[in-house]
């Protein structure tokens, strides 16, 4: 199966840069004639039926990313969904979220992404880069047009979802924002949790895509509410990460082993996968990133901004906050957000040296 990518370096103007096509059997497209190169297709006529379950301005600054796009083959079974799919953003979570596209029988070709897809979907790794790739000078929205989606799964603020939407509708196009509970492990597994808002046609239309890539959908009405969902999950993730680290140290403090006291965790009320999975690395100091630190404080001070805008008081998540903010200080940044303990430890070996 035939798979390509074009890996641009970009800024708000997104300029042309170097790229690379690994085993593609078509011709290059040179990112100074095409912003994402990479294409895709898949079908779009026949809505998909929404199912009961939960299924469940700016400033110039320099990003990357990555794109992907894919064309479904002959022997693949047809389904009632968009013919062609690019997928813009692919890093830690985009990449395998494409991957799990390609094993349901899609391959890729070099082609600018929303002009020759029917649906885009755009994972980026911060509102900046989000808006930018998506309303940039040459963005994907110049390439929209009536009767093409725009699907963007980034972890942004209420606000730019809000304009991204606004820039995508007046394309003509359609606009689903979705953004993702879950990591790289889940990302890779088919296992997210998709937070949809926006066009519900769109959304329906994605339904199976959205399948392929997560075990859950919810769609929650208005753009921004997707934003809003997933940023107050993210505070709850941050803070429960934060007290986790607490306590492992404290049970160390006091003579326990924090082996021990990961397997009481995990056999309890208070039973968490994330506590199972990153607390045997974590009394051993090890990070292995599946979601970064510096993404984990970008959501909590987001989700500080979101509750300040309501007068709602969040002191604990606003304490986590700084915690993580002094690991970042720390060069921690790339960590799993599971290193926030290191800043804990900080704070230790400044008491002990008082």
């Amino acid at each position: 199966m035939a798979m390509s990518f074009l890996k641009p370096h970009c800024t708000h103007r997104l300029p042309s840069s170097s790229s690379s096509i690994l085993n593609s059997p078509f011709p290059t497209i040179s990112p100074t004639k095409s912003l994402f190169a990479n294409g895709s297709s898949f079908s779009t006529r026949i809505p998909i039926h929404f199912r009961a379950r939960p299924i469940s301005s700016t400033q110039t600054k320099p990003f990357s990313f990555k794109a992907f796009s894919s064309q479904i083959s002959a022997s693949a079974p047809k389904h009632e969904m968009p013919a062609r799919v690019g997928f813009l953003g692919l890093g830690i979570m985009g990449s395998p979220m494409a991957q799990n596209l390609i094993k349901a029988g899609y391959k890729s070709s070099p082609k600018e992404v929303a002009a020759s897809c029917d649906v885009t979907f755009a994972m980026l790794a911060d509102p900046q880069s989000a808006l930018d790739v998506a309303c940039g000078e040459d963005g994907a929205a110049k390439g929209l047009s009536p009767g093409k989606g725009y699907v963007d799964v980034s972890t942004v603020d209420g606000a730019t979802s809000k304009l991204i939407g606004t820039r995508i509708k007046a394309t003509g196009a359609l606009f689903l924002e979705a953004p993702v509970s879950g990591s790289k492990k889940p990302a890779e597994d088919g296992q997210l949790i998709f937070l949809t808002a926006g066009d519900r046609s769109l959304f329906e239309t994605v339904a199976p895509l959205l399948d392929i890539m997560g075990k859950s959908r919810f769609f929650l009405g208005d753009v921004g509410n997707g934003a809003a969902m997933k940023l107050v999950v993210n505070m709850i993730m941050g803070s429960m990460m934060a007290s986790f680290s607490e306590g492992l140290l404290l049970s160390e403090r006091v003579g326990l082993d924090p082996k021990v006291l990961v397997e009481v965790v995990s056999q309890g009320a208070i039973s968490a996968p994330m506590f199972s999975m990153k607390g045997p690395s974590m009394v051993q100091s090890l990070y292995p990133t599946a979601f970064p630190l510096k993404h984990q404080q970008k959501d909590l001070r987001l989700a500080l901004g979101l509750a300040e805008s309501v007068s709602q008081p969040t002191p604990i998540a606003a304490a986590a906050n700084e915690l993580y903010k002094v690991a970042k200080s720390r060069g921690l940044s790339d960590e799993d957000f599971s290193a926030v303990i290191e800043a804990l430890k900080v704070k230790l070996q400044s008491q002990s040296k008082e």
